[in-house]
């Protein structure tokens, strides 16, 4: 029986690891950076990845370039606890886009997307060029060919379902146009729209003399979310944990009439 986990893929040899892994990278990701063959040498040295033996995880690092500072593609999967596909984190970089220091300081410490540290300057700068938190460049618009591609990966491994943890709000609302509900968080998720309505809490501290407590994030997805990295509700963003069955939609909008 092939493996069904991804700590049972780390317990094969790397040739057959790099190949199953491959899977979950869009074809038209390949394409538009004209990334040659996964298998060849070229194409070995720009698909990098961390995928010991014994381990339940992998991470993966696609670059478009060898020498480029930052992959086009950057994903990190683990198992859960009885065996289903976790996705901690998934970013697709365009390199082509200015780059923006949001993941490290001033004197080069990390930041981890802003959850340890934060360098405010940068952040800033980002807020201004139109990217949200954790961004250190703009995105590539091709989700839903990765979600495709990844739903794929999830069901050749013999599985109908994979779950997702948002790690900013509007990565949640974004999962949430693609289909994804709820495992923990929901709840979370309404009591956040309704505080940013007129009369809410979180309205209440919206001033526009704080670039990121902006009064336009009671109805925009992307100025809530920097509000809330910003530490607007009290604690921070955390405990969501989403899923998507394959080729189902769960139809569920925490943030109605709300635009991007």
């Amino acid at each position: 029986m092939p493996p069904s986990t991804i700590g049972g893929i780390n317990l094969l040899p790397e040739s057959e690891k790099r190949a199953i892994y491959s899977r979950y990278i869009p074809e038209s990701l390949l394409k538009k950076y004209e990334v040659p063959p996964l298998s060849s040498a070229a194409g070995y040295n720009l698909l990098q990845f961390r995928f010991a033996t014994g381990s339940t995880d992998v991470e993966m690092r696609l670059f478009h370039q060898i020498d480029f500072p930052d992959p086009i593609l950057y994903a990190h999967i683990t198992d859960t606890m009885n065996g289903q596909i976790h996705v901690l984190l998934y970013i697709l970089n365009d390199p082509a886009s200015p780059r923006f220091d949001v993941d490290k300081m001033p004197d080069g410490s990390p930041t981890k997307f802003g959850t340890l540290q934060r360098n405010i300057e940068a952040e800033k700068n980002a807020l201004e060029a139109g990217l949200t938190p954790g961004q250190v460049r703009r995105g590539l618009r091709l989700l839903g060919g990765a979600i495709e591609a990844f739903e794929e990966f999830v069901t050749s491994l013999g599985h109908d379902m994979y779950f997702v943890e948002p790690l900013y709000y509007h990565n949640a609302v974004i999962f949430e146009r693609y289909g994804f509900a709820y495992q923990v968080g929901k709840r979370l998720m309404d009591s956040i729209h309704a505080g940013f309505q007129k009369g809410g809490d979180l309205n209440a501290q919206l001033i526009r003399s704080n670039p990121f407590r902006q009064p336009e994030a009671a109805n925009e997805i992307r100025k809530r979310s920097w509000a809330i990295h910003d530490g607007i509700l009290g604690e921070p963003y955390t405990n969501v944990t989403m899923y998507k069955r394959v080729g189902k939609q769960a139809g569920i909008n925490t943030a109605p009439d709300c635009k991007w």
